[in-house]
């Protein structure tokens, strides 16, 4: 089983954002948002359901961002 950093996404109420992204990033996302149904033993997850996720996930792991934040 592979392991993935996300794990959990959160049931917010969300902010509605138009992106464009390249088809080969979409790819990958639909890759990931199935491998994550996979490992939680459900259906393929909505893609764009994890964008959120993963840009906390970035953020928060960033040490300039955090640093950055801190001093802000």
């Amino acid at each position: 089983m592979t392991k993935l950093k996300l794990t959990d996404l959160a049931d917010d109420k969300p902010v509605k954002l138009s992106v464009e992204l390249p088809a080969a990033l979409h790819r990958d996302l639909v890759r990931y948002a199935a491998l994550l149904g996979e490992a939680q033993g459900k259906d393929m997850i909505a893609p764009e359901k994890l964008i959120a996720p993963m840009i906390t996930r970035f953020m928060a792991t960033d040490r300039a961002f955090a640093k950055a934040r801190q001093t802000s």
